[in-house]
């Protein structure tokens, strides 16, 4: 860490390993469960269906416009 960075908290960064732990998978379920529990965390806004692009391109502009039109209608029924 650099003099200007402020570390706030204690935390440590994981390091990546290639073994697998149990304490690692535990806190990745929890991580998972809280946002799941938020608002929108279950809803992905993409339709149900099997969908095949050309490119990688057209699938994310896909994605995007998905989540684009899920994130208008989940802000226009909290008006």
């Amino acid at each position: 860490m650099t003099d200007s960075v402020k570390k706030v908290g204690k935390r440590r960064e994981k390091t990546i390993s290639w073994h697998a732990s149990a304490e690692s998978f535990i806190e990745g379920v929890k991580f998972n469960e809280s946002l799941q529990s938020l608002p929108s965390g279950g809803d992905t806004f993409i339709p149900k269906g099997v969908y095949f692009f050309k490119t990688h391109h057209e699938a994310d502009k896909h994605r995007d416009e998905c989540l684009i039109r899920g994130m208008e209608a989940l802000a226009a029924s909290r008006l």
